[in-house]
């Protein structure tokens, strides 16, 4: 069972009984539908059902001639909205099923981001129709979190302002130059960081570690697609589950400079989430790739 049904509003899905009939549901009365040929005799294809603003569940398996469909995996998925990045992206195959991962190389984050396709199919057939080489795409990411926390924001004035985004500004230069083999960036960089680790230090002896700092983005755990982060709210909306009732929150966080929206259950976030607060917990990233 999926362990972030929940974080679309499905906290009644308790047994295996209750799941097989919420995704025959979903091959009965789906929203929209996908199909593509990859073998002969048989097609791929995805079942989408929508059960709110933005949220839904998507079944994806393979269907032969006989218009028989078997079920091969399903996910929650959030829609996200706007354009997060526009790096290069590079798309994998899972070992053990026709799902798709991307990987997305950002100079924001300074590391490697792991996301959950949203739209495999679509990267299937661009992909078969040889439509992806030299193509330059976007990327939307979006998050589904289980539960979170609001935090106050740090106070700042105008010049602190200021500085920090020339501060980040010069400090993605360094990093574009140093992806490029540029010795003195990277010797640089290694400087600051050295620098920035002395002064972190120092402060958190007499000051909390969150009013150092504003927001992070962090892997968390094993799977390679969960991160912890920390962003500011920059819009909040209240949504439904159609189905269940539940009440959600679906916010626009700024992470490190990367804006992308998460979904989290109303009833399971500690605290009022407001624009300019911010917002910490560990979601599950999601992206739709815009071909």
């Amino acid at each position: 069972m999926h362990q972030y049904l929940k974080a679309i509003g499905f906290d009644n899905i308790r047994t295996r009984k209750d799941l097989k009939e919420l995704l025959n549901e979903i091959e009965n009365e789906y929203s929209h539908q996908t199909t593509v040929s990859y073998k002969p005799g048989e097609d791929f294809c995805e079942f989408q059902k929508e059960y709110g603003q933005c949220i839904g569940i998507t079944v994806c398996g393979e269907m032969d001639e006989d218009d028989k469909f078997d079920a091969a995996y399903y996910f929650p998925y959030f829609e996200g909205s706007g354009i997060t990045t526009y790096a290069d992206v590079t798309v994998e195959r899972k070992i053990e099923k026709e799902q798709y991962v991307g990987l997305c190389e950002d100079s924001k984050i300074g590391i490697s981001l792991i996301f959950t396709l949203q739209n495999g199919l679509e990267y299937m057939r661009e992909k078969s129709a040889g439509f992806l080489s030299g193509m330059r795409v976007s990327v939307t990411f979006s998050g589904l979190a289980l539960s979170g926390m609001i935090l106050l924001p740090v106070q700042k004035d105008e010049k602190q302002i200021k500085n920090e985004r020339e501060a980040s500004d010069n400090r993605q230069n360094l990093l574009n130059a140093a992806r490029s083999g540029d010795q003195t960036a990277i010797e640089t960089l290694t400087l600051d960081d050295i620098d920035t680790y002395s002064q972190v230090t120092r402060r958190l002896l007499n000051e909390d570690v969150f009013t150092i700092v504003d927001t992070y983005f962090m892997p968390y755990g094993a799977e390679c697609d969960m991160y912890s982060i920390m962003g500011e709210i920059l819009a909040v909306r209240i949504r439904k589950n159609k189905k269940t009732g539940t009440v959600l929150y679906q916010m626009k966080l700024n992470v490190n400079e990367l804006k992308f929206d998460i979904c989290v259950p109303a009833d399971s976030v500690m605290g009022e989430p407001e624009i300019g607060r911010r917002f910490k917990g560990t979601i599950w990233l999601q992206g739709y790739i815009n071909f």
